[in-house]
């Protein structure tokens, strides 16, 4: 064949190829995101404020957070904030506001208050931003922070133990280096001053204590640190092996008949629905990764293979009856726990890429599987009573309520409904949710509570260098009812065909910077795990004027301002490397006492990549 008829075959191939993924990439935009931030740690009064809620309640542990949700720490009040293995821990009478939380953008509305950050992971295409009321903080290296904004918002301090940060406002950009902290007074223009780090205060130790009890977590051995939730498990259960499922984790002190999807409440979560919240302490990762299993005469938790980041979900349950069907109770909401290697069906709108990879990253699987099941579910529902899951028939492993418990976010365990076994068995497997959210749905199980943020405060916009995603929707319009659409499976492939990647679908990062990518395993055949040298990433340059608006960001966030532009004259140059140099200098005297250096974190296996 000639070599023009080669290269126009290969031209038409793209081509065809290229249209065929079309409807694929259109679906991505449906994709929920694969992280959430996690409530973990409260004392005192805290509030929460749902996204699109002018309500206040209680927060409540282990209550999943996400895009537009607001946090207040009132006096003599504290709170840590979890996205994967990111920490954000919050002072006293402290406002913060997720502004952005995906799969890439981690962008934090600070608008009085302290925080601390210890970020352990960032991948060159990370972006983590604390905004204050006069500019941007991004962080551009993995390291420990602390950003305050004091009462009325007219100055902001950004410290840096160790990292590398940079703060734009004011038409100006200025660096922050490990050893400094940066006070900012102004708006239109930035006055900016560099000082010695000063002796640790009691919210400094305090967050230092809680990195030090990262530090010492075993679970790190077999989960991967970007799973959400995973420091509290090594307090509350303990590690073992189990054949053919391999390191598991088993509770310890659970209540008398304990089962997994049972002791806590249900909440609708905007974009994925109803979303379980676990009482216990430790009830984070174990209810939203991985799979339950019983074995041994009791429940364990199996993790699943250990990817760089495991995709999020609600709740790793089947629902059992429907919006026609009816327990011997009445009308109700039934449902069990995945087993390993069980196909997670979301009841929310996804792409084939999300439920591809939603399931590779939390149980061993494979394409073809996740293909059956999902064909199943869309095309025949008489099917899916056929499909065989383990732990239908394990003692406890059903919990049922009634419609009314179910959306109003009532403790389960305190209000079980009685089904008989027949029932179980008789009971149709549910494609979605037979309930309708509400208010409470949204509120949660929280009380309401009159601690809230100032009014001023509330109200007080901030200064960032990209535009957020645009506020919720009102509450009533985020629960109106809507129709589902069913997720349209990928087509079977061949063992030796690559998977086509969809927009939207989750790509999973290496873990820290001291690890290289890996390579895309199939997801049939299990991978062996490779360690790499620790890299260091390059460094990101400085901002040319305002960062443009990612796409689909709408009108952007009222509360929130972009930077103006960077202009810098020669003199602002000068000012700023004389600041710089008798800051240098003054490094030369005894430096008060912090923190003693963290040992330096050996390299870690390096997880497989799943499909796209």
């Amino acid at each position: 064949m000639k070599r023009s008829h080669v290269i126009a075959f290969v031209i038409v191939l793209t081509a065809m190829v290229f249209a065929l993924q079309l409807p694929l990439l259109a679906q991505g935009d449906q994709d929920p995101p694969g992280r959430v931030a996690r409530l973990s740690y409260s004392v005192g009064s805290v509030s929460f404020q749902p996204g699109g809620s002018g309500d206040w309640v209680q927060a409540v542990k282990n209550r999943p957070l996400t895009t537009g949700d607001n946090l207040w720490a009132d006096k003599d009040s504290r709170a840590e904030v979890q996205v994967g293995s990111t920490s954000l821990r919050i002072d006293s009478e402290t406002s913060i506001t997720i502004l952005q939380l995906d799969d890439r953008v981690t962008q934090i509305r600070l608008s009085q208050g302290s925080v601390i950050l210890r970020v352990r992971h960032l991948d060159d295409e990370d972006q983590l931003e604390i905004d204050t009321p006069n500019s941007a903080f991004r962080i551009q290296r993995t390291g420990e922070y602390r950003v305050d904004v004091n009462s009325d918002g007219s100055k902001a301090d950004a410290t840096v133990w160790h990292g590398r940060g940079e703060v734009v406002g004011g038409g100006s950009s200025f660096l922050v280096a490990a050893g400094q902290r940066a006070s900012f007074t102004g708006t239109d223009q930035l006055n900016h001053e560099i000082d010695q780090i000063p002796p640790a205060d009691d919210f400094d130790n305090w967050a230092f204590d809680r990195d030090r009890r990262e530090d010492r977590a075993e679970s790190a051995n077999y989960i991967s640190p970007e799973m959400t939730g995973s420091e509290d498990l090594d307090d509350y259960g303990s590690w073992h092996y189990v054949g053919g499922y391999g390191p598991v984790w088993t509770p310890v002190g659970v209540a008398p008949g304990w089962a997994p999807y049972r002791f806590g409440h249900w909440v609708y979560v905007a974009p994925w629905g109803w979303t379980w919240v676990e009482d216990e302490p430790w009830g984070f990762a174990p209810f939203h990764y991985g799979r339950w299993a019983y074995a041994g005469g009791g429940w364990c938790w199996v993790p699943g293979p250990v990817y760089v980041r495991p995709v999020y979900a609600p709740a790793m349950v089947v629902f059992l009856g429907g919006p026609s069907f009816a327990f011997g109770f009445g009308p109700g909401v039934a449902w069990f726990p995945l087993a390993p290697q069980e196909v997670f069906v979301p009841w929310y709108r996804t792409s084939p890429g999300y439920v591809n990879n939603v399931n590779i990253t939390n149980t061993t699987t494979n394409i073809t599987n996740i293909t059956n099941i999902t064909n199943i579910y869309n095309n025949n529902t008489n099917g899916m009573n056929n499909i065989h899951y383990a732990n239908r028939s394990m003692p406890n492993a059903v919990t049922g309520v009634s419609r009314d418990t179910f959306v109003n976010a009532r403790p389960v365990a305190s209000n079980l409904a009685k089904i008989d076994p027949k029932e179980i068995q008789g009971a149709p497997i549910a494609r979605t949710v037979g309930a309708e959210p509400g208010k409470q749905s949204v509120m949660g199980a929280g009380r309401p509570t009159t601690a809230k943020p100032p009014a001023p405060v509330e109200a007080r916009p901030v200064v960032a260098t990209r535009q957020p995603t645009a506020p919720r929707p009102p509450l009533q319009a985020t629960t109106a009812s809507r129709p589902e659409k069913p997720v349209q499976p990928v087509s079977p492939r061949t063992p030796n065909e690559p998977s086509r990647p969809t927009a939207g679908s989750q790509i999973p990062r290496p873990s820290e910077p001291v690890e290289s990518r890996p390579q895309a395993p199939r997801a049939e055949e299990p991978s062996q795990p490779r360690e790499s040298p620790r890299t260091e990433p390059a460094e990101p340059s400085r901002p040319e004027g305002n960062i443009p608006r990612p796409p689909g960001s709408g009108s952007g966030h009222p509360l929130v301002r972009e930077a103006p532009p960077v202009q810098e004259s020669p003199e602002f140059q000068r000012n700023e490397a004389q600041k710089y140099n008798n800051w240098q200098q003054g490094r030369s005297q005894p430096a008060p006492h912090t923190e003693a250096p963290r040992p330096a974190e050996p390299p870690r296996p390096e997880p497989p990549r799943p499909h796209r």
